[in-house]
Parts: C-alpha cells; sequence; structure tokens
C-alpha cells in the first residue's frame, strides 16, 4: 500500500505575542521568519513550515495522557548525543526551561524544552532513516 499523505506541510503553534514568540524562535532556535502580521507569523523550522498563531495567553499545543501528564505534540530530530547533549546546554545557557536527557527504552535519548508560551518540544538524538537517506546525512 502506497501512502497517501506525502509530508507534514506546516504546524500550527499558539502564541500570546505573535512579535515577541517569531523573534524567540528565530533567536533561540534558528527559525526564519517568511512572514509576520499582528495575528501570525510564518517560519521555517526544522525542515518545515510553522504558523505562529496569536491566541488566548496560556493556550498551548500540549496535551495530557490518560496518566495525567502533560505531554508534547512535536518530536524534533538532531543527529546524534553529542549534538543532543550541545543542544541541551545552549538551551540552558539561554535560561529556557529545559529538562534532563532520559533514556525511554528506545534507540537514542531526549530531552523536553518549552517556549515563552508553554508549548512544550521534545529533542530526539537519532534522525529518521528516511530522512537521512533523503539528505544523504551520515551517522555520527
Amino acid at each position: 500500500m502506497s501512502e497517501k499523505l506525502l509530508r507534514v506541510g506546516t504546524t500550527y503553534i499558539p502564541v500570546s505575542n505573535v512579535e515577541n514568540s517569531s523573534s524567540w524562535y528565530e533567536k533561540v532556535l534558528g527559525a526564519q521568519i517568511n512572514y509576520k502580521d499582528d495575528e501570525k507569523a510564518i517560519i521555517n523550522l526544522a525542515n518545515q513550515s510553522f504558523f505562529l498563531v496569536k491566541s488566548d495567553e496560556k493556550e498551548t499545543s500540549n496535551f495530557y495522557d490518560i496518566h495525567g501528564n502533560e505531554r508534547f505534540s512535536i518530536t524534533f530530530e538532531v543527529n546524534g548525543l553529542e549534538a543532543l547533549e550541545s543542544l541541551q546546554q545552549e538551551l540552558l545557557k539561554a535560561q529556557i526551561s529545559v529538562g534532563e536527557i532520559e533514556n525511554r527504552g528506545h534507540a537514542g535519548r531526549n530531552f523536553v524544552f518549552s517556549d515563552p508560551d508553554g508549548n512544550l518540544f521534545d529533542v530526539w538524538s537519532e534522525l529518521s532513516p528516511t530522512f537521512r537517506e533523503n539528505y544523504k546525512i551520515t551517522t555520527i
């Protein structure tokens, strides 16, 4: 069976202040801002388009699992444990809310961080095999 959906084109992230959030994503995560108005910003980050959409304060993209734990809805990937550790340290130095590096019982390691609005994001130390193959990235 062939895939009917080929890729994720855009992810929407609620933010309370479009100007502040787009600047944060640009400065802290290296996003490229493609468009911005009072209600939204369109940024490129991690080979994907994200819309930062003005929303009510305290609105986030997070959800709660069946155990009552607040969870992230997006996992970013980096190329290896060294890259994961380096990013974690960089975010900590920038005084970003960052969790410990975890072993979740699968390949690689992860940590969670949040943006200024409390949106949680996961970072995984492994690149997906298809991404690695398509972009001809070698393992570290």
